[in-house]
């Protein structure tokens, strides 16, 4: 299964991100497959945070806008929302160890662990912090 990293819905839902017309389509196609594909709780979490975040776009996402488009992606049948296992958290204090997460990185070391723990094969995102959590397959569906 696929998991989308914030950063990509960011584009997907930011006609004014400079990758929107390249992300917005795949993630219709995603969300229109039968196929699952999922989305952690903290990226959800994560993308209102951005998008509404005054100082970072000309006209931030309102937080109405921001939900409705959360709540757009779960009307998608295949969509499964990723959560927290108890599991997760002795994870993520191996993975903030043995990889020196330190400040924010620490959010993509919750989202790795996330992601191995509920088995996704590949987390696509544009962020290249993911490659030092071993076990976790990311690819970049945005660059061409």
């Amino acid at each position: 299964m696929i998991a989308v990293d914030t950063n990509i819905l960011v584009h997907a839902h930011r006609r004014d991100a400079s990758l929107h017309d390249r992300a917005r389509p795949l993630l219709v196609q995603l969300a229109e497959a039968p196929t699952p594909w999922a989305i952690c709780y903290h990226s959800l979490v994560e993308f209102h945070a951005v998008v509404t975040r005054r100082g970072l776009w000309g006209r931030p996402s309102t937080p109405a806008a921001a939900m409705d488009q959360i709540a757009a992606w779960r009307e998608s049948p295949s969509l499964r929302i990723l959560h927290d296992t108890e599991a997760c958290l002795e994870l993520l204090h191996d993975a903030a160890v043995s990889q020196s997460v330190t400040g924010a990185l620490i959010h993509d070391a919750r989202i790795a662990v996330c992601c191995q723990v509920n088995g996704i094969a590949e987390l696509w995102t544009i962020d290249r912090d993911f490659s030092r959590f071993p076990g976790l397959r990311c690819r970049n569906p945005l660059s061409q």
